[in-house]
């Protein structure tokens, strides 16, 4: 058996660059999905079996050197994720703090209720030690201002702050843990204006200035939010964009187009790079001395750099610009550009740089969607050309080949992502990407290099033209019956059985690579397969959802509508929270909404009385969840869950299973982002309860 696998691996030798990155990745994964914070004893294992794989691939005999390879990589992975973890340690907020807020402004967005977000850093707080001032706060400004923030500039206001929040619900999206490689120490709101307190040096946050300015300038030529998703393509202040176009390109499968990623940076040093090489291909004389390809992969190269800083450097345009230097890279050294082992080892620096991108939703999209380009194409190039397809089609093929590879490899990471499929996601690209790499990011170059003569708004002109019709596709699609379909969240092992069975299929050599087509079918036979809870709580017991025969019914109509919408998606529900409100299942006034789950009967107690209320409700009732702290537990059997409680257990979610309840916590793993773990005892015994009213 040993001797078959490794006649296999050599036969496969030159192949396995793609199967060196995804170990690299099993390795950081690993780490992440760890049941607790890995101890000295775990990494020290880890480092001893990178050890013994680097002495196996030296000395070992050369059979086994790709297995010592892959125990080498998969142990690094590992060890690199616990790095930069501890690297990126830095003061989190303990406490709700309300009160003056003193930073530099780093970064402008826009949050999901449609509000400026500042990012903050050199943070100053009200009578707290500098060691212990998150290095970063994000803040939404939801009042009148009286100053427009620019980056670079020192702005005071009074804010409401806390830590960031964790999953809405076990398994879920963890913010805190996305936090906690962004330096962002606590998140908060204002209702008050921001005040100017010091001006940017000259020299201070030059780059992001200069993006503000190229962004005004843009939306001060193309009105509306055509200038916003101009501005934003091209230089990722996404500040101006309405938050229902973004909606709309969501779920029409145009998001990408906004986000500074792989497609956009390609369409751009493409554009460069042929306005290069065609000039001087334009002078005989230059072009009979000189390396144009060369020149021109190297100028490419120096944009590209320049509009990394320009866009901001964020993680999409960071991982965009990796793989495009190692493409133009290969063009220097005269070696193949566009393969499957550039896009692995591009994989692999970015891993190594930044390992949590891997649990990235863009991260996985835009590989997956490369691979499958690089692969696709490869196998369809010389069928094409076989059988003489006239030369006008093969932009048409090309366009349609690369829209249905690339949908078809995104579509899972996507899915699992935002819990939708955009059913017309695929006629949405066709008349959309092409504009986009033709007429908008052109464009927009042309705009910067025309500015000096004053004639930018020639090139604007037409770069609205093209944003415009992008914009009505995707409002058009959007708008279409049956335009998404909502899709439950996937079992756990979906994902990592597709991206294993899809790499196995595209890189394996021979026969053996149909085996990975059955790893991928698989993972779609199970994603269905993950039980959805029969009852969250919020962690701080003032919503709960409650599975029913129509869908999840909500204790309220309003209120945390975050934990809500996640809940609902994550149900492949979608509903509203004010319709999902009104499904049976929880009856009474909403200071005391009743409900039962199986044997067991509940109450959530809510308001001012719910303190008043909260001692005749444990008379009556087994579980009491009551969104106020207890001090002085009730006399009675009932149990109780109030704030106290569930910030040490975090937001719950319950499971019938026969006769036996299972109870889960967000704050149940001790990880660096999550603080310290709940105790044992915190966790409600639901099944104690069910004995007891049995007896």
């Amino acid at each position: 058996m040993l001797t078959r696998l490794t006649d296999a691996l050599e036969g496969a030798r030159g192949l396995l660059m793609p199967f060196a990155a995804t170990a690299m990745g099993i390795g950081i994964a690993t780490w992440f999905q760890w049941p607790s914070e890995p101890r000295g004893a775990v990494y020290a294992a880890f480092t001893s079996g990178l050890a013994f794989g680097l002495a196996l691939w030296r000395f070992g005999p050369w059979q086994g050197r790709p297995l010592a390879a892959v125990l080498s990589l998969l142990c690094l992975g590992f060890l690199l994720a616990g790095l930069r973890a501890q690297m990126m340690s830095a003061p989190v907020l303990s406490f709700r703090y309300y009160g003056p807020v003193e930073g530099r402004v780093v970064e402008m967005d826009r949050s999901s209720s449609d509000a400026l977000r500042l990012t903050f850093d050199e943070v100053v707080l009200r009578d707290m030690a500098p060691e212990r001032t998150p290095k970063r706060v994000r803040i939404s400004l939801r009042g009148a201002q009286m100053h427009d923030p620019q980056p670079g500039e020192t702005l005071i206001l009074t804010a409401h702050l806390a830590a960031p929040q964790g999953p809405v619900e076990p398994g879920g999206f963890d913010f805190r843990r996305m936090a906690w490689f962004q330096g962002l120490g606590a998140v908060g709101y204002t209702g008050s204006p921001a005040l100017l307190l010091k001006s940017p040096e000259p020299f201070e946050a030059l780059i992001a200035r200069m993006r503000m300015a190229l962004s005004t300038a843009m939306r001060a030529h193309i009105p509306g939010d055509a200038g916003a998703f101009a501005a934003g393509a091209m230089t990722g202040d996404r500040s101006g964009i309405s938050q229902e176009t973004v909606r709309a390109l969501r779920d029409s499968s145009l998001a990408h187009l906004l986000a500074i990623s792989g497609m956009n940076l390609a369409f751009l040093v493409a554009f460069v790079f042929w306005l290069v090489r065609g000039g001087i291909a334009l002078v005989p004389m230059v072009a009979l001395r000189v390396n144009g390809k060369k020149i021109s992969a190297v100028l490419s190269l120096a944009v590209a750099g320049y509009y990394l800083l320009l866009s901001g450097a964020n993680v999409a345009t960071e991982r965009a610009f990796v793989m495009v230097a190692v493409v133009l890279m290969a063009v220097i050294l005269d070696r193949r550009a566009i393969t499957l082992r550039t896009a692995a080892l591009a994989a692999m620096l970015l891993l190594a740089l930044r390992p949590e991108s891997l649990m990235e939703p863009g991260f996985q999209m835009s590989f997956a969607a490369t691979v499958a380009l690089v692969a696709g194409f490869k196998a369809l190039d010389h069928k094409v050309l076989l059988y003489g397809w006239p030369r006008w089609s093969l932009p048409i093929f090309t366009l349609v080949a690369s829209s249905v590879l690339g949908g078809f490899a995104t579509a899972p990471y996507a899915t699992a992502t935002f819990n939708r499929f955009a059913d017309y996601g695929l006629l949405a690209n066709l008349l959309t990407v092409p504009v986009m790499g033709a007429v908008v990011m052109p464009s927009g170059a042309m705009a910067v290099l025309l500015a000096p003569l004053g004639l930018a708004w020639l090139a604007l002109w037409v770069m609205e033209q093209g944003v415009r019709w992008i914009l009505w596709v995707a409002h058009w699609v959007a708008g279409l019956e049956g335009a998404v379909t909502m899709i439950p969240a996937p079992h756990g092992a979906a994902l990592p059985l597709i991206t294993l069975g899809g790499i196995w299929l595209i890189a394996w050599p021979g026969r053996a690579r149909l085996a990975g087509a059955l790893v991928l079918a698989l993972g779609l036979l199970v994603w269905p397969l993950a039980p959805r809870p029969d009852l969250l709580i919020a962690d701080d017991g003032r919503l709960l959802g409650l599975m029913g025969p129509e869908g999840r019914a909500l204790s309220r109509a309003t209120g945390g509508g975050f934990a809500a919408e996640n809940w609902l998606e994550s149900d492949g529900d979608g509903a509203s929270q004010a319709q999902a409100a009104e499904r049976p299942g929880f009856s009474g006034p909403q200071s005391a909404r009743r409900f039962s789950l199986g044997g067991l009967s509940g109450v959530a107690l809510h308001g001012k009385a719910a303190l008043e209320a909260l001692e005749a409700a444990c008379s009556s009732y087994d579980l009491v969840i009551i969104a106020a702290r207890v001090e002085v537990p009730p006399q009675g059997d009932c149990l109780v869950m109030d704030e106290n409680r569930l910030r040490l257990t975090g937001a719950l979610a319950i499971w019938l299973e026969g006769a036996r309840y299972r109870v889960e916590a967000t704050r149940a793993r001790h990880r660096l982002w999550g603080g310290k773990p709940m105790p044992p005892e915190a966790l409600p015994d639901l099944n104690a309860i069910a004995v007891r009213n049995a007896q």
